[in-house]
C-alpha cells in the first residue's frame, strides 16, 4: 500500500470560534498533516484564526461563493496535498490521537472510505450533551451513526462530520453531490455501487458540538427526514423499514393520545416504558439528572421531527411524483 499523506479539508461558513478551536485541538495531533479550510462565502471569516495557527500548522485557506458544504468540500479536495483526504465539520474537535488510530486501521484493513463516531467533552454544555445522545445511542438511533457494530453493516453510510475517502474515490465518483444535507449518504452509496470499500473506523471519534438549541436541533432533523425519500428515488435497493420508524413512534403517540381522552391507556404505558429506559440509560452513560431528562426530550424532538419530515417528503417525491428540486429547492445549492 502506498504511503498514506493525509489533508483535513474543513469547509466553514461564519463560524470563526469554532475553526480557532479545531485547528487549537489539530495542532496537538502527532504525525505529518496539511489542513485546507475552505470558507464558503461567509461574511464572518476566519481568517485570523487561520492566520494565527500557520506557525503551528501546515496550512491552507481559500475563500469562495457559498455554493454549501459538499461543493467546498470538493474545492478543498481538488487543491489538497494529500492522497487521502479527512473531511470534519467546523464544530468538532480532534483527539491527539486521531491520526495514530486511523493509520493503524487503514494499514490494517484499507478502505477507501471511512467513517468516525462522535461523543460529547465535559466542557460541552447538557443541551448538546443530551442532543448527542439522542443521535448517538442504540436506545435512539440504533448507532447507526457510528458505532461499533456498524462495522460489520454493509448498509453503514459515513457522515462528513468524521470521514476519511482516498484521492482515488474522490476522482472516480466526484465527490459530493449538491444536495444538503444527505450528501454524505449519497456519496457513501454511490462509492459502494463504484466498488470502493466503506466502512467504520471504531476508535477514530471526534468531539461533536452539534446544535446548541433544541429549536436548531429540530430544523436540522426535520431536514434530514426530509432527504431520505429523495435518496429512495436514486437508490432505491437502499430503503429499510427502519426509515419509517420516526414516523410510526410519532403517528403512534398522537393516537395514544387521543386515546386517552376515552380512558384508553395502553398506546401510552409503551411510550411511558420506552423514556423510562432512555431515561436511565442517559443518567447511566453522564451521571447526571438534568442531562437524562434533557436526552428524552431530544430524542422525542428527534423522533418527531425526522418524522414529519420523512412523511412530508415521501408523500410529495414517492406519491406526488414531484421532482426533488422543484419540492425542495432548499435542499440544493448550484454548483
Amino acid at each position: 500500500m502506498v504511503e498514506l499523506y493525509f489533508s483535513f479539508v474543513i469547509p466553514v461558513y461564519n463560524r470563526p470560534q469554532e475553526i480557532m478551536e479545531l485547528l487549537e485541538s489539530l495542532s496537538q495531533v502527532s504525525e505529518s498533516f496539511e489542513v485546507v479550510i475552505v470558507e464558503d462565502g461567509s461574511q464572518d471569516t476566519c481568517k485570523k484564526a487561520v492566520e494565527g495557527s500557520k506557525e503551528k500548522l501546515d496550512i491552507s485557506y481559500y475563500f469562495k461563493s457559498n455554493t454549501g458544504p459538499g461543493d467546498s468540500r470538493n474545492y478543498g479536495m481538488k487543491r489538497a496535498k494529500g492522497n487521502y483526504f479527512i473531511i470534519l465539520d467546523s464544530d468538532v474537535i480532534v483527539p491527539a490521537n486521531y491520526l495514530e488510530v486511523v493509520r493503524k486501521a487503514l494499514t490494517e484493513s484499507y478502505m477507501d472510505c471511512y467513517g468516525g463516531g462522535d461523543t460529547a467533552l465535559d466542557s460541552f454544555t447538557p443541551v448538546q450533551k443530551s442532543i448527542d445522545y439522542a443521535m448517538t445511542s442504540l436506545l435512539t438511533t440504533g448507532g447507526i451513526r457510528g458505532s461499533a457494530q456498524s462495522k460489520s453493516s454493509n448498509s453503514y453510510e459515513p457522515r462528513s462530520f468524521n470521514m476519511g475517502i482516498s484521492r482515488a474515490a474522490f476522482l472516480e465518483s466526484k465527490g459530493f453531490s449538491s444536495i444538503h444535507p444527505g450528501e454524505d449518504p449519497d456519496l457513501s452509496i454511490r462509492l459502494k455501487k463504484l466498488g470502493f470499500k466503506v466502512g467504520y473506523i471504531d476508535k477514530a471519534q471526534v468531539y461533536h458540538k452539534r446544535r446548541t438549541d433544541f429549536k436548531k436541533f429540530a430544523q436540522q432533523v426535520f431536514k434530514f427526514g426530509l432527504v431520505r425519500p429523495i435518496l429512495l428515488v436514486r437508490y432505491p435497493e437502499t430503503s429499510k423499514i427502519t426509515y419509517w420508524f420516526p414516523f410510526f413512534y410519532t403517528l403512534m403517540l398522537l393516537l395514544g393520545l387521543i386515546l386517552l381522552l376515552f380512558k384508553l391507556h395502553f398506546l401510552l404505558y409503551f411510550y411511558a416504558l420506552y423514556n423510562f429506559l432512555m431515561f436511565i440509560d442517559a443518567l447511566f452513560s453522564h451521571k447526571h439528572f438534568k442531562i437524562a431528562i434533557l436526552s428524552v426530550l431530544a430524542a422525542n424532538i428527534q423522533f418527531v421531527s425526522y418524522g414529519v419530515g420523512f412523511v412530508w417528503s415521501y408523500f410529495k417525491i414517492h406519491i406526488l411524483r414531484q421532482i426533488p428540486e422543484n419540492a425542495f429547492p432548499k435542499l440544493f445549492f448550484s454548483q
